[in-house]
C-alpha cells in the first residue's frame, strides 16, 4: 500500500459527479495501490432479490436484504462483502482485507459462514480504476477522501448514507451534506 493509498476508506462523490451510479456514492475501497484501485459503491440497492441470484444468501444479508450496485464493472459477477467481529479468525471461504471487512466465496455454503459474520452485503459489480485513474480523479475533485465507520458498509439506511457520511465530517466538508441536489431548482 503506498502513501497515497485510499484502501480501506471512503471515496464520497462530490457535486462534480452529476450522473450515473456514482451520483452521491459512497465507495469503499478495498484495495489501491500501483496496479489501480477496486471498491463497492456501498449506497446503490437494485431491484434484484439475493434469492434468485444465490440462493441461501438472503436470510443471512444486513437489511436491506437486496442486491446492490457496486460499480459499473462486471455486473454480471457478484461479490460477498462481510464483516468478521473482533480478531476472530476468519472462516473457511473468507478472505480478511483490512479490519473488520473481508470477502466471502459466494459458492461456500451460507450456513458454514453465516454464524461467523456481523454483516452481509451482496453486489453486483464492482467500482474499478486502472493505474493511476484514481490519482487523477482525486486530482480533478471527484472525489472526497474520507476515514469510514463499521456501520457504513451494511447500513439499513443505504440512501441516506451520501449525506450521514459528510454530517460527521468536520467543517467546511461537512456543509457539502445539505448540497441540494439540483442546485438550479435552489
Amino acid at each position: 500500500m503506498s502513501a497515497t493509498s485510499t484502501t480501506g476508506r471512503l471515496l464520497v462523490a462530490t457535486p462534480q459527479i452529476e450522473e450515473g451510479v456514482f451520483r452521491r456514492g459512497v465507495v469503499l475501497v478495498l484495495h489501491h495501490g500501483e496496479d489501480g484501485a477496486q471498491g463497492l459503491v456501498l449506497n446503490r440497492p437494485i431491484e434484484a432479490g439475493i434469492e434468485a441470484v444465490l440462493p441461501g444468501w438472503e436470510q443471512h444479508a444486513s437489511r436491506p436484504a437486496t442486491m446492490f450496485q457496486g460499480g459499473p464493472v462486471q455486473l454480471d459477477s457478484a461479490l460477498g462483502l462481510v464483516a468478521v467481529p473482533g480478531d476472530a479468525p476468519e472462516p473457511a471461504g473468507v478472505r480478511r482485507l483490512f479490519g473488520s471487512v473481508a470477502l466471502v466465496d459466494l459458492d461456500t455454503p451460507p450456513g458454514s459462514v453465516a454464524q461467523a459474520l456481523a454483516g452481509l452485503r451482496i453486489f453486483a459489480g464492482y467500482a474499478g480504476w486502472s493505474p493511476g485513474q484514481l490519482e487523477e480523479e482525486l486530482a480533478t475533485g471527484s472525489w472526497f477522501v474520507v476515514d469510514g465507520e463499521s456501520a457504513d458498509a451494511f447500513t439499513d439506511h443505504p440512501e441516506d448514507l451520501w449525506q450521514r457520511v459528510l454530517r460527521r465530517q468536520p467543517e467546511p466538508l461537512r456543509w457539502m451534506a445539505w448540497y441540494p441536489p439540483d442546485p438550479a431548482l435552489n
